[in-house]
């Protein structure tokens, strides 16, 4: 399928597609850190959002700024940039979420000085009014920094087409999902796990084009599902992007939903036309649900979990977490004991950098689907 080959191949070297796209379109790329990075005001700018992974690089550069404790998405970052790996971006953006990517920003404004920098301090607790109104006024705030920052005006008809075409995005990909829940046989893993990286580094509105094509020809296949494993839930970070799905799937399972940082958190709800914009896109960023480093509730992330592995009917909930991680690993214990209740079998996986370490990971997963 010429569309998923093209997410396969931007997702196998997506700094090499944002040079070329920089190259023949003439425009900016911005790097951003985290979910709650407003791409619909990037994409507004006429810039192209560009999501860091972190790094294949052995870390050296970065030791020098950094603890080795700090989690290796911030030091895979850091040390890409000091390589001068990310020379092609004009600017990053910092959404201030966990300790990590905090002091992360305090290092790279210190360190590297090309291209803007801009931190988004949102706020954390979400669910009050006032943390509406105040994520309405940071969201108002970015807008006018990057246009200063990339010398456009960012028009209230731009923000609506930015919207629109991230409402495409968001629509595709959740029938895309659907698809996968219903019959996990009808779209490999590694072929899921590379339309969601490249969700994050493509021209957005090349990328709503080929997510509608996917979506569509999976809704369109008449097939019986002959899938007789154990139907798994995967929950973390997951930032560095691991291919995990083939293990997985040789494992015997398949991931039928997820609740990940680079996964369908990343396209979970739309955004209303609404006569003020600003206000509109807030509202989405403080509806979704949340990461472990925002608060919308005791439970709230618990509840969610529970509620996505029963909808769809999960045998299993997998956690993968990076070393170092603290938000999730505190968040954890409370987790399991919600899944325990409902008699929902977990186990948790610690990995660092991009390496899963994938004969212990295989031998662990395999482990815990046999389980009776």
């Amino acid at each position: 399928m010429d569309s998923l080959n093209r997410f396969k191949a931007v997702a196998a070297d997506p700094a090499g597609y944002a040079q070329q796209w920089k190259k023949e379109k003439g425009g900016k790329v911005v790097g951003t850190f985290c979910s709650y990075a407003p791409e619909e005001v990037i994409l507004a700018s006429g810039a192209l959002g560009y999501r860091i992974f972190g790094t294949d690089l052995n870390i050296s550069r970065a030791d020098a700024h950094m603890q080795a404790y700090s989690c290796s998405l911030v030091r895979g970052a850091l040390e890409e940039v000091l390589a001068g790996q990310l020379d092609f971006l004009d600017g990053v953006v910092f959404p201030h979420t966990c300790d990590s990517i905090q002091r992360l920003s305090d290092i790279w404004r210190m360190n590297i000085k090309n291209g803007f920098h801009l931190d988004l301090v949102g706020p954390v607790k979400l669910n009050t009014d006032s943390a509406r109104e105040y994520m309405t006024a940071v969201m108002d705030k970015f807008r006018q920094e990057l246009e200063t920052s990339l010398g456009h005006k960012i028009s209230a008809a731009d923000i609506e087409s930015a919207v629109a075409v991230g409402n495409r995005i968001r629509n595709s990909m959740q029938r895309v999902y659907a698809a996968r829940m219903e019959k996990p046989g009808i779209l490999k893993g590694a072929d899921l796990h590379a339309m969601v990286k490249a969700a994050m580094v493509m021209d957005r509105t090349e990328f709503a084009v080929l997510a509608e094509d996917v979506a569509r020809h999976l809704e369109e296949m008449q097939i019986e599902d002959a899938f007789t494993g154990k139907r798994l839930v995967l929950s973390g970070g997951l930032c560095n992007m691991p291919d995990v799905y083939g293990t997985l799937e040789d494992s015997g399972g398949a991931i039928v939903a997820d609740d990940l940082c680079t996964g369908h958190r990343f396209f979970e709800g739309n955004i209303e036309q609404e006569a003020d914009m600003m206000a509109a896109i807030a509202n989405r960023y403080v509806n979704r649900n949340v990461c472990p480093a925002k608060h919308a509730g005791i439970k709230n992330r618990g509840e969610n979990l529970v509620r996505t592995a029963k909808a769809c009917e999960a045998d299993r909930v997998i956690f993968i977490y990076l070393k170092f991680c603290d938000p999730h690993g505190f968040d954890y214990p409370y987790l399991k004991q919600m899944l325990a209740d409902e008699n929902i079998p977990c186990l948790l996986y610690e990995m660092e950098e991009r390496d899963t370490a994938e004969g212990q990971f295989r031998t662990r997963c395999e482990a815990f689907l046999e389980m009776i």
